[in-house]
């Protein structure tokens, strides 16, 4: 059995990462949920992902500013991690916004809990 690919989560939303934790480990991910950027960027320094859901409007760091820090990091596998927005004001921004600040994807809030499977495991499995 293939080792449960490892999630983490940035959401200052304790419910919805608990309900994104129930999605993901349904489908036996591995989920570490933080909640702003500043403890994504001390989270992956430590440990490696294969995918950050990352929540737009966080305290401390929001998530534009974390991916953008991310995408520069020396690490190629680290730099390189897909990111997924999840956005409750997604108005504000659009999907080119979202590219250009190195997001590979988004999901708005309120979320859709098989459009999120379905968008993290297109990110992760290819």
């Amino acid at each position: 059995m293939n080792e449960p690919k490892r999630v983490l989560v940035a959401e200052d939303s304790s419910v919805i990462i608990n309900l994104t934790k129930n999605v993901l480990l349904f489908e036996n991910f591995h989920i570490t949920a933080v909640k702003n950027g500043q403890q994504v960027l001390d989270k992956l320094g430590r440990e490696n992902f294969d995918l950050i859901l990352m929540d737009i409007n966080m305290p401390v760091m929001d998530g534009i500013a974390c991916t953008k820090a991310i995408r520069q990091l020396k690490d190629p596998q680290k730099s390189k991690i897909p990111i997924v927005a999840i956005t409750g004001n997604y108005k504000n921004y659009t999907l080119d916004d979202f590219k250009k600040a190195g997001l590979n994807d988004y999901v708005q809030k309120p979320l859709d809990y098989d459009l999120l499977l379905a968008t993290v495991k297109k990110h992760i499995d290819n």
